[in-house]
C-alpha cells in the first residue's frame, strides 16, 4: 500500500480508504439482534481484507444506518493505534444535538475516540452557518477534540465549489471530503484551496459517483483500455499530488482487488494516462461537437437563478455523459435524484420544461438556442422513477 501525508494532520493515510456505506445491513438504525449473521460476517471479512492489504483508514457516518454499530463489533479487535477511523455527523441548528449524536456514534463504534470527525454535508449556506457560527457545531467538535474524543476535524460536502472554498478559507478544518474525478472536475479550485491551507483531501466515492464504474458500459471499457475504467479513474485522481485518498465503498472483500492494480501504475501515470485521456476527449468531440464540448458550461445560470430551480448544468452534464460514453444508467440514477435529494443534490429535473421561460436566464449562453431542446431530450432519455438518496431511503 502507498501512504500519503494527510495534510496538516500529519497522518500517513493510505491512498485508498475503506468507505462504510455499501456493506452495512440497513440505512436505518435497527436493533443489533436484527442484523443477519451473514451480513455481519461479510462486513467483518471486508474490514479484515482492508487491513490485510494496508487500508487502515475506515470511514463511516452516523447517517449510514447500521454501519457504525456493525463496525463496532470488529474495530475494537484491532490495535487501536493501527487504525485511522473517521465518522461524520450532520451539522444541526442545535449544537447540543450535534454533540449528542456524536456521542451515540462513539458508543456505536465502541471506541474511546475517532481520528477524524467530519461535519457531514456542508452543502449550502445554512449548513455552513450551523457549523461555523459562534456556539455552532464546529465549536462542539473542538470541545470534543480538547476532551480527547476527536483528533482532527474536517467536513464533507456536496455543495457548490464556491461554498466549499468559503468553508476551506475559514482555516478551521484539517481536511475535506469532496467530489472530484474524471467525469466531474468542477471542484479543482476547492482542492487547490485545500492545498493552500495544507488540508487533507479525501475524494468521495470516485467509483460509484464517478460513473458507476463497477458496471461500466462496453464503450467506456474500450475507451479506457488497457486499463479498466475503475483503474483509469483511480490513476487519474491519484496522479494529482493534491489528492491524498480515494474512498472505496467496498461491499465485499473482493471489491478491493481491482483498485489495488492501480498501485503499480502510479510511477508511470504520466505515460499511461495521456493516450486514454486523448481518446476520451476525442470521443466526446465526435459525439457532441467540439464547440459544445469546450463551451457548453459557459455562462450557465445556477439552479437558484433558473425558473423552477431547474438544474441546467447538471442535466446537460448528465446528457453529455450518456451521449459520449453511454453512461446512461449512471445518468438516469443521478437525474432522478433531482427534486428528491434536498441540499445533497439540489435543483429540479426538466419535467415541467414547457411551463418555464428560460430565455432570460440563458441570454448569456452561447448555446441559448439549443439548450431547451437538449433539456427536453435529456428528460425523455433519463426520466424514470424518483430516486431518494440512499441515506434517506
Amino acid at each position: 500500500m502507498l501512504y500519503k501525508r494527510f495534510g496538516r494532520t500529519e497522518l500517513q493515510i493510505p491512498v485508498f480508504s475503506c468507505g462504510g456505506m455499501r456493506y452495512q445491513f440497513k440505512w436505518q438504525d435497527v436493533p443489533a439482534s436484527e442484523i443477519p449473521t451473514d451480513n455481519q460476517a461479510n462486513l467483518e471479512a471486508t474490514i479484515r481484507r482492508a487491513i490485510e492489504v494496508g487500508i487502515n483508514h475506515i470511514e463511516t457516518a452516523r447517517g449510514y444506518g447500521t454501519s457504525e454499530m456493525q463496525l463496532g463489533r470488529i474495530l475494537p479487535k484491532f490495535p487501536r493505534e493501527q487504525l485511522i477511523v473517521q465518522t461524520k455527523i450532520e451539522p444541526q441548528a442545535d449544537a447540543k444535538k450535534f454533540r449528542k449524536t456524536f456521542e451515540q456514534s462513539l458508543r456505536n463504534l465502541q471506541l474511546d475516540y475517532v481520528d477524524l470527525l467530519g461535519l457531514h454535508g456542508i452543502n449550502h449556506a445554512e449548513s455552513l452557518d450551523y457549523s461555523i457560527r459562534s456556539g455552532g457545531c464546529l465549536e462542539v467538535a473542538q470541545q470534543l477534540q480538547a476532551e480527547g474524543k476527536v483528533r482532527f476535524i474536517g467536513f464533507s460536502t456536496h455543495g457548490s465549489t464556491d461554498l466549499i472554498v468559503q468553508a476551506i478559507n475559514t482555516n478551521q478544518f484539517d481536511y475535506v471530503n469532496l467530489h472530484w474525478y474524471y467525469i466531474n472536475q468542477w471542484n479543482w479550485a476547492a482542492i487547490e484551496a485545500a492545498r493552500c491551507h495544507d488540508m487533507g483531501v479525501f475524494i468521495i466515492s470516485p467509483s460509484n459517483k464517478g460513473g458507476m464504474l463497477y458496471e461500466s458500459p462496453p464503450k467506456l471499457v474500450n475507451l479506457c483500455a488497457p486499463l479498466s475504467p475503475m483503474v483509469f479513474n483511480d490513476l487519474f485522481c491519484l496522479s494529482h499530488q493534491e489528492v491524498h485518498t480515494l474512498s472505496l465503498g467496498a461491499a465485499k472483500p473482493q471489491d478491493f482487488d481491482e483498485h489495488l492494480k492501480t498501485l503499480e501504475l502510479l510511477d508511470n501515470a504520466s505515460e499511461i494516462l495521456p493516450p486514454i485521456l486523448a481518446r476520451l476527449e476525442a470521443e466526446a468531440i465526435a459525439s457532441l461537437g467540439e464547440d459544445w464540448v469546450k463551451t457548453w458550461q459557459t455562462n450557465l445560470p445556477t439552479f437558484e437563478e433558473t425558473p423552477g430551480e431547474l438544474n441546467i448544468r447538471v442535466i446537460l452534464w448528465l446528457w453529455n455523459l450518456a451521449i459520449a460514453y453511454n453512461l446512461v444508467e449512471y445518468a438516469k440514477m443521478r437525474y432522478n435524484l433531482l427534486g428528491n435529494g434536498s441540499h445533497w443534490f439540489p435543483g429540479n429535473k426538466a419535467d415541467h420544461l414547457n411551463e418555464l421561460d428560460l430565455r432570460q436566464c440563458l441570454s448569456d449562453s452561447p448555446h441559448a438556442d439549443k439548450i431547451p431542446q437538449i433539456l427536453e431530450q435529456a428528460h425523455q432519455m433519463l426520466a424514470g422513477e424518483a430516486v431518494k438518496r440512499l441515506s434517506r431511503a
